[in-house]
């Protein structure tokens, strides 16, 4: 590593990649003589590199300038609350960010809320993805936060990935008003979360009006049912160009699963498959799941009716 990083130390590098390495601080610092005379860096890669927090500190202090980086991959790291709160420094600066990736960190849910801050500044994110982040305790809290700063920055954003978060209906709420103002949205992945009908009524609401450049949503494995799967499929179906809605793994019943694909019966290919599909839904009993039959029809009218707020 310091023989690498002697022999380019002076570049005018605008794309440095040093994932799959065993860095952590010491590697980090190993690369220091190259790293601190990059001023001009567009795209950074920091992927399964074991950056802890003292690696992510050491990062944020060795680089001298982010002003032109427009990606930052971060993903399998066991960054942290305080590595989490290094990244965000480095966020922060970033003005002319367009790709975050934060995935995979054990970033808490204190370094998650500093982050969500600063990525409100970044008003030219085009894709976040902050998947698999069990660690990251985004759950209701962390979402409605990063949600609420997202609302009004990144105006632009095109691919959101949230996948494996632990969000539920209470989250969804604001992330669906976030939702509802990014037009330009291309790609929505909320699977692994805990939605259920109401949350994924509140998402297919939001993308009900405009997102015209929509062209793949994934709520699989959110405990769905046919309340939800139906009015998601009502939705996507009337976006032109609209290529894949992915409602695997979830709870919908037999009849729920034939009024999908129904609505889909004319566009070959966009209904994901569902042979992960559970019609019983194992984690309700038998009572409970009479009990949520009976109610899935008043759901479905209540919340449909319910007003998503579409930002002008």
């Amino acid at each position: 590593m310091n023989i690498f990083s002697s022999a380019l130390e002076g570049c005018n590098l605008r794309y440095l990649n040093l994932s799959n390495n065993a860095l952590g601080e010491k590697g980090v610092r190993a690369f220091g003589s190259l790293l601190k005379t990059q001023n001009n860096l567009e795209e950074l890669y920091l992927i399964n590199d074991g950056i802890s927090e003292e690696a992510a500190r050491a990062v944020c202090e060795l680089i001298p300038s982010t002003e032109k980086l427009k990606v930052l991959q971060f993903h399998n790291n066991m960054t942290g609350d305080e590595g989490a709160i290094a990244i965000a420094d480095i966020v922060k600066l970033s003005t002319m960010l367009e790709d975050f990736r934060c995935s995979s960190t054990r970033i808490g849910s204190d370094g998650g809320v500093v982050l969500a801050g600063a990525l409100g500044k970044c008003s030219h994110l085009r894709k976040l993805d902050l998947r698999d982040n069990i660690y990251l305790n985004l759950e209701d809290d962390g979402a409605e936060a990063l949600a609420n700063a997202l609302k009004e920055s990144a105006p632009s954003l095109e691919v959101l990935e949230m996948a494996g978060n632990d969000i539920t209906a209470k989250g969804a709420s604001s992330l669906a008003d976030c939702i509802a103002a990014k037009q330009f949205l291309s790609k929505l992945n909320l699977s692994e979360n805990e939605l259920k009908d109401e949350g994924a009524i509140l998402i297919a609401k939001a993308i009900e009006s405009g997102h015209g450049q929509l062209s793949e949503v994934d709520l699989s494995s959110n405990s769905i049912r046919r309340a939800g799967a139906r009015l998601l499929g009502q939705t996507v179906v009337l976006k032109p160009g609209f290529k894949l809605l992915n409602i695997n793994g979830n709870f919908i019943s037999d009849e729920g699963i034939d009024e999908v694909k129904d609505i889909f019966k004319n566009l070959h290919g966009v209904l994901g498959p569902l042979d992960e599909n559970d019609p019983e839904g194992e984690d309700l009993d038998e009572e409970a799941k009479e009990e949520d039959a009976d109610n899935e029809d008043e759901l479905e009218l209540k919340l449909k009716g319910l007003e998503i707020k579409h930002d002008e």
